[in-house]
């Protein structure tokens, strides 16, 4: 948390919310029982991931007026709670797909890596009085942890219905965050 001027009671409001929503994720996603099978794996650490996502969005839907941030809070919901459903709906079959114990290593490896630097940067997010920005600048970098734990399950002989999955997610993460990007420097333009 980077923050040189003193936060209003919305402000404050917000980032209590989202604190408490990141912290959730960051203890969901590192107790999960690891199987020795990567598609397993990467379900049961992605749910989490995924549904800090909606609360985020949620909790900024709950404060901003800014049409394309609606726009884009509730593209998330829909799109993540749509992959949830899908990952679970394939979870029971994938997890008999096992690996070996080297590429179990190097995928946790590659994970644990990922997920640092995703938590690092989500929680020393600079936050200001414009919550439209900060949940951006938190956002940006949870859609790129995504993107890059996708990758990374790619990598490794993996369940074929959960591919297409994690195709979706790439495409729609990345699409999010040019549009955040995007969004971000017209709201630093202002």
């Amino acid at each position: 948390m980077d923050s040189n001027c003193e936060l209003s009671h919305v402000t404050k409001a917000y980032l209590d919310h989202y604190y408490d929503i990141l912290n959730t994720m960051i203890c969901d996603m590192t107790s999960v029982t690891l199987t020795n099978s990567i598609s397993d794996n990467f379900i049961k650490q992605m749910i989490p991931h995924h549904l800090a996502a909606i609360k985020m969005s949620k909790n900024i839907l709950q404060y901003t007026t800014n049409l394309q941030l609606q726009s884009i809070a509730t593209n998330i919901i829909s799109e993540q709670t749509k992959s949830i459903s899908n990952m679970l709906a394939i979870q029971c079959k994938c997890s008999t797909l096992t690996n070996s114990e080297y590429d179990l290593y190097l995928y946790m490896n590659n994970f644990n890596k990922i997920a640092e630097t995703m938590f690092m940067k989500m929680g020393s997010a600079t936050i200001t009085n414009d919550i439209n920005a900060d949940f951006m600048r938190e956002m940006i970098p949870h859609h790129k942890g995504a993107v890059r734990m996708s990758n990374n399950a790619l990598m490794f002989n993996i369940c074929l219905e959960l591919k297409p999955i994690l195709y979706a997610i790439i495409t729609s993460q990345c699409k999010g965050i040019k549009q955040m990007q995007q969004l971000l420097r017209e709201l630093d333009n202002c």
